[in-house]
């Protein structure tokens, strides 16, 4: 039988990706067998013309996509059996680890309180809609009108028509680029972004491809250039602070990124899940393309875990497939949550609660910059982590399984590559998910680490 090959013919730039779609398809179409033996990548770039590094990159491309393993000194082989990505954070948290991997906000006894009381508050003023209807326009005009408070309070004019209520930033991520992106699309992003992207796009079917970025974000020639080489119909971006290198975009990086996607018509999806938290920080994308922006925002990473709310505003051109499509996936948010967030909303409460996490994440900064002191790392004042790039001589997964066998769990950098560009080792810290104290010990572990041998811990067997 020969072995399937790709078809030069068929080729578009940018070509690696191209290459790849094709042994994507190929494989998908049972073209190429679990466990086939690719050509090398030498072989194939005589065979197609290309240069070999266009070969490697679409091959990379393909392992990202988990199509294909790599094996050093056997070659590439087809994987059609998937393995799940594994989460940056600890599944469960199991005896006395020190868990500084899953990103939480600050939490007190004040805040199951808060929560306590908002419930008896529910039990004597449940609306009946909230308990016995069906039907989403019937439940939500109330909570999409102190919706619109919200988001001005996020830096954004909307209409309560283009305002979806979603079960958390995530249902409302997953409904926008549903909205936006059909099976077999491209969507652009950092090339440092959100972790369940990938999977994401494996799911919906849709091509991901990370972008460069510097000090202030992704860089908007890159996204030109990526519009033009390629058929990119949206780009995911996550401007302020929340994105895992804790960058917070300028004003006029912001609106650059606007123009570039005004200049291709294509739709922004934006992740803003801190919204009012970070204090001073220019509007959102979402204020200077408001005609192409899907801006998704939530209340679990700055109120409290448990309000599992948030908002979804789109334009009046993605207001009927937002609808659609979240109707199919979710069919509506919870009411007995919304109904929390609205009062909470209205009455203060949630502002407060914002104003008590921003001043709380600031002393955890303050016990970060006392503990890593002489530690080149990244951080924002009113974010919820710090992203920390190794020394030249530090192999991340190793750096992360001796913190790990010290009691401390952190989360590894590439949990959130999704460039195939050469990958600089890094970790992320997350600084609110336990106590003061714990964080104290956590990173005095990490940096012993970093100043210390980067010889391997034996384990006696």
């Amino acid at each position: 039988m020969t072995l399937w090959r790709p078809d030069p013919a068929l080729i578009r730039r940018p070509a690696y990706q191209s290459l790849a779609d094709q042994f994507a398809r190929a494989i998908h179409d049972g073209r190429l067998a679990n466990g086939a033996r690719l050509p090398t990548h030498r072989r194939l770039a005589d065979e197609l013309k290309l240069s070999v590094q266009t070969v490697s990159r679409a091959y990379e491309e393909l392992i990202r996509r988990g199509l294909v393993s790599g094996e050093i000194g056997r070659g590439s082989f087809v994987q059609t059996q998937r393995r799940e990505p594994e989460p940056p954070y600890l599944p469960e948290r199991l005896g006395e680890v020190i868990d500084l991997s899953i990103l939480k906000p600050v939490c007190e006894p004040m805040h199951l309180e808060r929560l306590k009381q908002a419930l008896g508050w529910l039990a004597e003023n449940l609306p009946s809609s909230s308990a016995l209807s069906f039907r989403p326009n019937m439940v939500f005009p109330r909570h999409r009108a102190v919706a619109v408070e919200w988001l001005r309070l996020c830096g954004l004019d909307v209409s309560a028509q283009n305002v979806s209520l979603t079960n958390g930033a995530t249902a409302g991520m997953t409904v926008a680029l549903m909205s936006v992106a059909p099976p077999g699309s491209t969507v652009a992003t950092e090339a440092i972004g959100h972790h369940t992207l990938i999977p994401l796009a494996r799911y919906l079917g849709f091509n991901l491809e990370g972008l460069p970025i510097d000090d202030n974000g992704l860089i908007p020639e890159a996204l030109d250039e990526a519009c033009q080489l390629s058929d990119i119909r949206a780009v995911f971006v996550q401007p302020s602070v929340i994105n895992p290198t804790a960058t917070l975009m300028d004003a006029a990086r912001r609106e650059q990124i606007a123009a570039v996607a005004r200049r291709h018509d294509i739709a922004i999806i934006e992740n803003d899940v801190l919204g009012p938290l970070v204090e001073s920080r220019p509007p959102p994308v979402a204020a200077f393309a408001p005609e192409r922006t899907l801006y998704v925002t939530s209340f679990t990473k700055i109120v409290v875990p448990g309000l599992r709310i948030g908002y979804l505003a789109a334009p009046d051109r993605y207001a009927a497939a937002v609808a659609n499509r979240h109707l199919v996936s979710n069919w509506m948010a919870t009411p007995l949550v919304a109904e929390i967030a609205t009062k909470w909303v209205a009455d203060g409460t949630a502002m407060e609660l914002v104003r008590w996490q921003r001043s709380a994440l600031r002393r955890r900064q303050e016990i970060a910059a006392q503990v890593l002191a002489g530690v080149d790392y990244r951080v924002h004042r009113d974010g919820l982590h710090l992203w920390l790039q190794l020394p030249g001589d530090r192999a991340e997964e190793s750096f992360v399984s001796q913190a790990r066998l010290q009691g401390v769990a952190i989360a590894p950098g590439t949990s959130f590559r999704i460039s195939a560009a050469p990958w600089q080792p890094a970790v992320r810290i997350s600084l609110g998910s336990t106590t003061e104290g714990e964080l104290r010990a956590g990173l005095s572990v990490v940096t012993k680490l970093l100043l210390g041998d980067p010889e391997h811990l034996l384990l006696a067997i």
